[in-house]
């Protein structure tokens, strides 16, 4: 398995579930901040951007799709409820809550965008994100199942990231949940894999 990386992007997200998965990969970086998009990165991801695992020839982009894929590819770790399992529908509820809502409704905050026809902005809105998350995050555990899966590391993690942005102050149980998901030894790894 190959990863093409950026340090401090949405591309942690990627090392950080290779590491949970105990995975044999190697990582290319990919300067993208620097403009650096190699003509070889681009023939297997033509949108230019990280993270890219290729995988036995499949190319696989967005990290929650590469978190998603991971955690089907090792079905040991049980990172993912299994296919069948009646958990699996909240767990691909939580994959795509973080792609779909969390972050757009972030972005559209930090920017100050407004949407002049509400309906059509498919992540609804900030505070409505937020308070998805206020209701859903539990106080002790995990979103899904009795222990850590992927969803928790997408949620979480990002959770985290958007707690330092100044936008919102973070609750106790967030706090809590967060660190429980950063805690763990495999984002130590990916931590130190990140910073070079």
């Amino acid at each position: 398995m190959k990863l093409y990386h950026c340090p401090q992007t949405r591309s942690s997200r990627a090392v950080w579930m290779l590491e949970e998965c105990g995975a044999d990969y190697e990582m290319e970086i990919v300067k993208i901040m620097e403009g650096e998009k190699p003509a070889h990165f681009l023939k297997e991801n033509p949108m230019g951007k990280v993270p890219a695992l290729v995988d036995e020839g499949v190319v696989i982009t967005e990290s929650a799709a590469i978190c998603a894929y991971l955690a089907d590819k090792f079905p040991e770790k049980k990172l993912a409820p299994a296919i069948g399992d009646p958990k699996r529908g909240a767990y691909y509820r939580w994959l795509f809550f973080m792609a779909g809502v969390m972050e757009p409704a972030f972005i559209q905050k930090a920017m100050g965008w407004k949407a002049e026809r509400q309906g059509m902005v498919g992540w609804g809105d900030f505070d409505r994100m937020l308070n998805t998350l206020k209701t859903e995050i539990p106080e002790e555990g995990w979103l899904v199942t009795d222990h850590f899966t992927a969803a928790d590391l997408l949620v979480g993690g990002t959770l985290v990231f958007l707690s330092q942005s100044g936008l919102f102050e973070i609750w106790p149980a967030a706090e809590a949940y967060g660190a429980r998901c950063t805690d763990r030894p495999a984002m130590k790894r990916a931590q130190e894999k990140d910073a070079g």
